[in-house]
């Protein structure tokens, strides 16, 4: 089977999130094709995860958690990927991938992916064997291999990093650095105008990694993507939505899951709760969850109802209950606190501003407290 999805990166995430999907949805017959992966980075664990993905035998996916209130534990095979490269040994192949077979690109590189290296520079646009060093690079370098012979055929993006704006990020990176390079009028056009370049948010908790690959993830799975002319989709699956409205869901997810995740650190941390609790005993303490569902209910709900989302608020609260009641999940409230005064910053102060923004800012006593708390640590 041909394999039109380039995919960078080969992270439990991305195991359990975009490539299961494609792997369902090819059950269906509702998926463009196939997978081939490209390992980034190289490393004994990195070696063995991709000799696994190319022996073509799938690799387990655990769902573990709840679902519809009642405790889900089943294994599925992710059978998508047909083939697995390491950039820094199979780079021919894979510029010929991307002229001959690629439609759509998936990314998944991690906090530092977008980083630029200076090593990198325009002799490698006329290169076909040396590998760019950063993920920008290499995508660039592929753009541009495919531009020159099959310039017409379509390409979509979908970075999956967890930046805002991931897909008007990447793109203005690509083109800064093909301006940079001095590439070709034509071809920097090509890239802002031919090219599209999906923003997206990514969730789904996955927890474990299997050996040499697998993964252990939450039922709960979503992939909403912003709508574009052009936009190649590569599959349809009940967890992908496409959305005019990307920046409701990054809200839902930033005040209703990651606020409260960063709630319970905070209960955790001014009380001297014991070092290895975790979400779900929090969530199975009295107190704690009567404390958690006061933020959500009274402080974050109201803002959303101001903004006449009550309806997908309240739905969007259930399923993040669920997904903290989760009894598989080990999620130590000591790893959610690490960096708790950026968390806070991030997800409380923007809490307060959008709520005197939309006139819903009567109340929020809890979090401005845990705010001030902060500021003045």
């Amino acid at each position: 089977m041909r394999a039109p999805i380039l995919q960078f990166g080969t992270s439990r995430f991305l195991q359990a999130h975009a490539a299961l999907f494609v792997s369902e949805a090819l059950a269906r017959d509702e998926a463009m094709g196939g997978i081939a992966v490209v390992q980034t980075t190289n490393n004994p664990v990195s070696r063995a995860r991709i000799a696994a993905l190319a022996s073509g035998e799938g690799y387990p996916v655990r769902i573990r958690g709840m679902e519809s209130g009642a405790a889900v534990d089943r294994g599925v095979t992710g059978r998508a990927i047909r083939r697995a490269w390491i950039a820094d040994e199979d780079w021919p192949a894979i510029r010929r991938a991307a002229i001959e077979d690629m439609r759509v690109i998936v990314s998944n590189t991690g906090d530092t992916g977008y980083r630029l290296d200076e090593r990198d520079g325009a002799p490698l646009l006329a290169q076909t064997d040396h590998v760019p060093r950063s993920f920008p690079a290499k995508l660039l370098v592929l753009l541009h291999a495919r531009w020159a012979e099959r310039a017409e055929a379509p390409v979509s993006l979908f970075p999956c990093e967890l930046v805002a704006n991931n897909g008007d990020t990447l793109r203005d990176l690509v083109i800064g650095l093909a301006r940079q390079w001095q590439a070709e009028p034509a071809f920097v056009s090509w890239l802002a105008t031919h090219c599209v370049w999906a923003n997206s948010l990514v969730d789904r908790i996955v927890s474990e990694a299997i050996d040499p690959v697998g993964a252990v993830a939450e039922p709960y799975a979503l992939w909403a993507i912003e709508r574009q002319p052009r936009l190649e989709l590569p599959c349809t699956h009940p967890a992908i939505v496409l959305t005019d409205d990307l920046k409701s869901f990054e809200q839902l997810k930033l005040f209703f899951l990651n606020l409260g995740h960063t709630w319970l650190a905070e209960q955790w941390l001014v009380q001297g709760r014991r070092a290895d609790e975790t979400v779900f005993e929090a969530m199975n303490d009295d107190a704690m969850r009567a404390s958690v569902e006061a933020a959500w209910w009274e402080e974050v709900m109201p803002v959303f109802a101001a903004m006449s989302l009550a309806e997908r608020a309240e739905q969007y609260v259930a399923s993040v209950r669920e997904r903290f009641l989760n009894p598989f999940l080990r999620h130590r409230l000591a790893d959610i606190a690490q960096n708790h005064a950026e968390k806070v910053r991030r997800r409380m102060v923007p809490v307060v501003a959008l709520a005197q923004e939309v006139g819903a800012d009567a109340g929020l006593e809890r979090l401005k407290a845990v705010i001030a708390r902060v500021e003045g640590a």
